[in-house]
């Protein structure tokens, strides 16, 4: 398999810098920068990587409202990377159609086989939030959608559809 390539979406610069030096020393290729949600949407259309590492809270656009665009024209997976797990934001990530919510709290060797495993179609929960995640989507409250690689042959539309159903 190829090295995964990813896009970042954080407001803070050295944010954005310091991942770029983790994940590209973990082999992994980060094709652009974003440093909020409107950015994140046109880098993500026009680079088309594999990930998009979405941060939530970012002046203009927030990444939730950037992940649900993302996600419904199929342009990347997005793995949340943020600082807040406040349970709206979680949800509303989820809901958006993210497939993975880390903490920034979270050390190198776990977020690169976070991105690794989202690249491969899978997805990836921060330990603390997944308790709260799986309980409001028993209770219905937050359905997640299939991941574009669950369904690679399918439109975003399509995709919207069959969850629908």
């Amino acid at each position: 398999m190829s090295a995964p390539t990813v896009l970042l979406a954080d407001d803070h610069s050295a944010i954005r810098a310091g991942l770029r030096i983790m994940l590209e020393a973990h082999g992994i290729t980060v094709v652009g920068e974003a440093a909020d949600g409107d950015v994140a949407v046109r880098n993500a259309a026009a680079l088309r990587p594999d990930v998009v590492l979405m941060d939530l809270r970012m002046p203009d656009r927030d990444g939730v409202s950037a992940t649900r665009e993302i996600v419904d024209r199929g342009l990347g997976d997005v793995l949340v990377l943020t600082s807040f797990d406040e349970d709206e934001l979680v949800l509303g990530a989820i809901r958006a159609g993210a497939v993975g919510f880390l903490l920034k709290t979270v050390d190198a060797p776990t977020l690169v086989q976070a991105v690794r495993a989202v690249a491969a179609g899978d997805g990836a929960l921060d330990p603390r939030v997944t308790r709260r995640a799986l309980a409001a989507a028993a209770s219905g409250a937050a359905p997640v959608p299939p991941s574009r690689a669950a369904q690679p042959d399918l439109t975003a539309r399509e995709r919207r559809c069959s969850t629908a159903s």
